[in-house]
């Protein structure tokens, strides 16, 4: 049977950009379109390796900038033909327009009562939807911040999927109390209740896991975790993305290394389409539970080529402007 492929992306307002007080114009540009290599650019590349992308967009920035940017992120995602799902920073609530970030919300989902993240659950629903999604059946915490409350509120509003579990970030940010090791889906209420959809993550050394992430694996280690799925006969794989990932942490120019390995996932997935199709949480495919998938185990000389690699991008990154001409 072909593995799923569950390839999202994380779609939001970077508080960064909101905190070093700039206009929501310049917000937008640096977090979803920075440096040609953003939303726009990532929907193209899609397109022309035929593949299908889940948008986790965060709406919560219409709170304090209005509907306008949630709606433009939407109905770019939509017209290109992919799907848009919920994701949540609930720090929007309580920001206001030019303090450099002093007011906000509690950064993490799992710091609120269940009570508070089914509130804050139907705002960013509603909110989404106003912006012309469809109302969401996925979703995905803001830094993957999400608890055993979250799962409950988002089965009590009728979602059928979430994917904030990441082992990389557990217990300390990823709170939902699955292993770490967990990358298989599994049902967390009974009946036809919520399945769980963790991201998926290798293990970069023994006892120690990385998130299947553009900016975490080089195209080596994206190349060896998906073949490893396909082999073993993996329930699902499950990759993350950001809309201003292929860029450097300003937005102001394109990150050549993550660039390289967004065009590398792209021609892998293309290729190896008929036993890892991409799929839509929309789509609702048949997704076996409770398996016993066990991450990519750990190869040094794999481990060590990365490091170089982002070595190297970071001394790029960091040269003086005047010394790359």
């Amino acid at each position: 049977m072909p593995t799923p492929v569950f390839l999202t992306v994380d779609t939001e307002f970077a508080w960064r950009h909101h905190a070093a007080k700039l206009g929501c114009d310049d917000i937008y540009a640096r977090s979803l379109e920075p440096a040609g290599v953003g939303l726009s650019y990532q929907l193209a590349e899609l397109a022309r390796h035929d593949l299908k992308a889940c948008f986790f967009v965060d709406p919560m920035p219409a709170l304090v900038y209005g509907p306008a940017p949630v709606r433009r992120m939407v109905e770019t995602i939509l017209a290109a033909g992919q799907e848009v799902q919920l994701h949540l920073h609930p720090n929007w609530t309580g920001a206001r327009i030019g303090d450099g970030g002093a007011h906000h919300g509690r950064f993490q989902l799992f710091d609120y009562s269940l009570a508070e993240q089914i509130d804050l659950l139907v705002r960013a629903t509603d909110l989404l939807v106003e912006a012309g999604a469809p109302k969401p059946i996925a979703f995905r915490a803001g830094s993957y911040a999400a608890n055993d409350d979250t799962l409950a509120a988002l089965a009590t509003l009728g979602f059928s999927y979430d994917s904030s579990h990441n082992g990389s970030e557990a217990p300390h940010t990823s709170r939902i109390s699955l292993p770490a090791q967990q990358i298989a889906p599994v049902r967390r209420e009974p009946g036809e209740g919520l399945i769980e959809v963790p991201v998926t993550v290798i293990e970069d050394k023994p006892g120690k896991i990385r998130t299947f992430q553009l900016c975490a694996l080089s195209a080596g280690e994206t190349y060896d975790a998906l073949e490893h799925a396909a082999v073993s006969g993996h329930a699902v794989v499950t990759i993350v993305s950001h809309g201003f990932e292929l860029a450097n942490r300003s937005g102001t120019r394109a990150n050549a290394v993550h660039v390289r390995r967004f065009q590398a996932l792209c021609a892998m997935l293309a290729e190896m389409r008929e036993v890892l199709p991409t799929y839509h949480f929309a789509d609702r495919p048949p997704l076996a539970l409770d398996h016993a998938d066990v991450p990519l185990a750990p190869d040094q000389l794999r481990t060590r080529w990365r490091q170089a690699e982002q070595l190297w991008s970071n001394w790029v990154e960091e040269r003086p402007r005047s010394r790359r001409r």
